[in-house]
């Protein structure tokens, strides 16, 4: 059964429908507020701190997708230049790093224009996109961060995707 199928109703809430979804894939969640809902997603590599909020303003569903770093400050530079180059890689969403809360970031945003109505596929695609983004860069910022690699060399880990299964 595809996961709209359990959406019959045409006005359904964004948030509402990503509400169902964390119960659906049994991840931990809290509904922040009537726009707002606030969830963990287990990685591969981690635990990531997904929030989707609904901004009725803008007709945007934005996420944001985080993760715990704090970088030594003579890295930051290279940072941002690793950032650059993922984000040169990423279609939809982009990094950013927030220093002042010590969080790796990805952000996207969904624009729903003219009363659309995102599908649970569709947030299920955003949500997934966001972790994997995540999952595939995560190494690479971890090489260059603590492991004194160049962004370049950083990259290499990113671009070396592994398919298949051992």
């Amino acid at each position: 059964m595809a996961l709209s199928e359990q959406f019959l109703e045409t006005d359904i809430h964004p948030i509402d429908t990503v509400e169902h979804l964390a119960a659906y894939h049994e991840w931990d969640f809290e509904r922040l507020g009537d726009d707002q809902i606030a969830m963990a997603v287990v990685g591969q590599w981690r635990t990531y701190s997904i929030t989707l909020d609904w901004s009725e303003h803008d007709e945007t569903l934005r996420l944001v997708c985080t993760f715990e770093m704090e970088p030594p400050v003579e890295r930051l530079g290279r940072l941002y230049e690793l950032l650059n180059a993922m984000n040169d890689q990423c279609w939809a969403g982009c990094f950013t790093y927030w220093g002042a809360e010590k969080l790796m970031v990805y952000r996207y945003g969904l624009v729903l224009s003219g009363g659309q109505i995102a599908s649970p596929e569709q947030i299920d695609t955003m949500i997934r996109s966001a972790v994997s983004s995540a999952e595939r860069y995560y190494p690479a910022i971890q090489l260059l961060v603590w492991g004194d690699r160049t962004p370049t060399e950083a990259m290499q880990v990113a671009i070396a995707e592994a398919y298949g299964r051992a």
